[in-house]
């Protein structure tokens, strides 16, 4: 079996969870965070190495809540961590930090922070969202097999199964192809919003309607390699920074993204990339705003009730 990794992107300030680290609250019966469960879900699935990607000015207070513990667990399971450090002033040589700029670069120059920790095949999810076990066990079968180098996966959840009661989202909405297995576009769209259309469940973002049983990406993606070296990806995503810094900072030099969802539906609308949608029909859910806390504990104290989880969450592995 194929050593497998995955690579939690923790570096987010929470801007519009309204101060506080969101990605450090607790949810679960026992303070437990969502990236517990994500942890969880990932070793039972069969990964053997969990990279965190954070800023240095948050570590302290990162493997207090969370780092220390989960390094505990994972040493007596044989599974490996490590941090990688996601700082804005690493950039493609030969560019400035734009003046006044103070907006991180993005999910994309987040999973260019642990290239270096990267030498087997590997996913990457958002610290903040709960994905539920069978994407976790979807990736992770995809990514032990062997795969052109410019393959992709994605964990295909339904649009209608990712909002928020609170607010608008961000999604990268997906165009499909082949039977809904294949992507040929990610449209990255913000201010998604439910609706209620004819008495069913429906979405729009700024006065668009969308399809409610559209494929998103929830940036849980995985990227081949062979064993022993780094993903191929890693050197497609560098080559991309580098471009949208010649492309895009100018344009909008304070608020612009390095965004996976971006970075990868471009190389599809160039054909360079394949993406093989993996569809999980668990609800998500996260703390995008400090509303949708008490929703997310109520969750998790049902998945324990109704015993997908113990009330000691790692007891079972």
């Amino acid at each position: 079996m194929k050593n497998t990794t995955l690579l939690i992107m923790a570096a987010g300030i929470g801007s519009r969870f309204g101060g506080g680290i969101k990605q450090l609250e607790p949810v679960g019966l026992n303070d437990e965070i969502i990236m517990d469960y994500s942890i969880h879900d990932a070793i039972e699935a069969g990964f053997n190495k969990i990279i965190f990607v954070i800023r240095k000015d948050i570590e302290s207070d990162f493997r207090e809540r969370i780092g220390d513990r989960v390094e505990k667990v994972c040493g007596k399971l044989g599974v490996k961590v490590a941090y990688a450090f996601q700082d804005m002033a690493v950039i493609p040589e030969g560019f400035s930090i734009p003046e006044g700029r103070t907006k991180p670069w993005g999910t994309g120059q987040a999973v260019l922070a642990a290239k270096s920790l990267i030498h087997e095949p590997f996913a990457v999810i958002n610290a903040d969202d709960y994905y539920g076990k069978e994407a976790f066990q979807k990736i992770h079968d995809w990514l032990v097999l062997d795969h052109q180098d410019n393959a992709i996966a994605m964990a295909g959840f339904i649009l209608k199964n990712t909002l928020s009661d609170n607010g608008g989202v961000t999604r990268g909405v997906c165009k499909v192809a082949d039977g809904h297995t294949h992507i040929i576009d990610v449209i990255e769209t913000s201010n998604i919003v439910k609706t209620i259309v004819n008495g069913k469940a429906g979405a729009e973002a700024n006065g668009e309607i969308l399809d409610p049983e559209s494929y998103v990406s929830m940036n849980f993606w995985g990227f081949p390699a062979k064993e022993g070296e780094a993903p191929s990806y890693m050197n497609v995503l560098e080559k991309g920074f580098t471009e949208f810094f010649e492309n895009t900072v100018s344009s909008n030099p304070l608020k612009a993204e390095y965004l996976l969802p971006t970075h990868i539906g471009g190389l599809l609308r160039d054909g360079k990339v394949t993406v093989k949608a993996l569809e999980t029909t668990d609800k998500w859910f996260g703390v995008t705003y400090k509303e949708d806390k008490e929703a997310v504990i109520e969750s998790f104290k049902k998945l324990i009730h109704d015993g997908v989880y113990r009330e000691e969450l790692y007891s079972d592995l």
